[in-house]
């Protein structure tokens, strides 16, 4: 009893910490008190895959999940990125954009917090957690979209993007990164004006974001992601009575396609990227998730490239 009591005087300070410093890096990214972060550590690049002297087919930002806190790490230890990079080397990859601070601020860089979190470490998921829901929240969407989406413009541009060139973004997201890239749609575009095409993978999104300037929307899903769907029950603009919403006007326009990629799970030995889990064809859900994956963007290239210009 005295444990808990001693964990609960703990947490709960920490919890209304975390909720508080959510909002703040929202509002002194609006308020201008703090300006976010564009130079990345020593030795990280901006961008791998294609060579910068020639232009990529398309660059392709990664929007990891909630357990993002740095430049360099991700949930899978960057094997999704690798096997991108290594199937499909005409795509120029970013994946350093921090989707969970407006700032663009590494959690992990942060020595107060990152003293904290190796005492309660569950404090860097429930972040994370709270900043997905303040990107929903609709009192700071509109400011989260703009200073998320400037951030990924940002980065874009430092790995060598020209706006205006047509030169197609992809946004891949997992999980709660699906909330960030809905919500980037609007400022990608009018700062870049690249042609942009989305793909979630377990999205878990609000469904308000406008997705009028998204090309197209590629859903990677599976009936054994329960984080998912609890996505679809949570969020009313998911569900089909509000037809308004910006995610039920892309389905009925066409926009979306779902991809089922059964039995995968969101998160454990059976996720949509475990190396490990087998399928009857001998891939592994890694494999096949990166098959999938570049099989959208080439489908998607080939039916909108310019003339002349190279496909893989």
């Amino acid at each position: 009893m005295n444990d808990f009591l001693l964990w609960g005087g703990v947490i709960g300070p920490a919890l209304l910490a975390e909720a508080l410093l959510a909002r703040y890096e929202v509002l002194a990214y609006g308020a201008g008190w703090r300006a976010p972060v564009t130079e990345l550590p020593e030795g990280v690049p901006y961008a791998r895959g294609a060579a910068p002297g020639s232009p990529p087919d398309a660059y392709l930002v990664y929007l990891d999940g909630i357990g993002k806190r740095r430049v360099r790490d991700s949930r899978d230890g960057g094997q999704l990125v690798n096997a991108l990079i290594a199937g499909a080397p005409e795509l120029r990859v970013l994946g350093q954009v921090q989707p969970y601070s407006p700032l663009a601020d590494p959690l992990a860089d942060r020595p107060v917090w990152a003293w904290l979190r190796r005492r309660i470490g569950l404090l860097l998921f429930l972040h994370n957690v709270v900043q997905t829901f303040v990107a929903a929240d609709h009192r700071y969407r509109p400011l989260y979209n703009r200073a998320v989406g400037s951030q990924i413009a940002t980065q874009l541009r430092l790995a060598g993007y020209r706006p205006d060139s047509g030169t197609p973004v992809v946004l891949l997201s997992y999980s709660g990164g699906a909330q960030v890239a809905t919500g980037a749609v609007d400022e990608l575009h009018t700062r870049l004006h690249c042609p942009l095409l989305l793909i979630t993978l377990g999205g878990f999104h609000n469904g308000a974001n406008d997705l009028t300037h998204a090309e197209h929307v590629h859903r990677l899903t599976s009936a054994s992601d329960r984080i998912e769907r609890v996505g679809t029950w949570i969020f009313p603009q998911r569900w089909r009575l509000f037809r308004r919403s910006g995610w039920n006007r892309a389905v009925r326009a066409g926009k979306v396609t779902v991809h089922r990629l059964d039995p995968a799970t969101h998160v454990g030995p059976r996720s949509y990227i475990s190396p490990t889990a087998q399928l009857p064809d001998g891939r592994s859900h890694l494999d096949r998730t990166a098959d999938t994956v570049i099989a959208a963007i080439r489908a998607h290239l080939s039916t909108t490239a310019a003339p002349g210009n190279a496909l893989s």
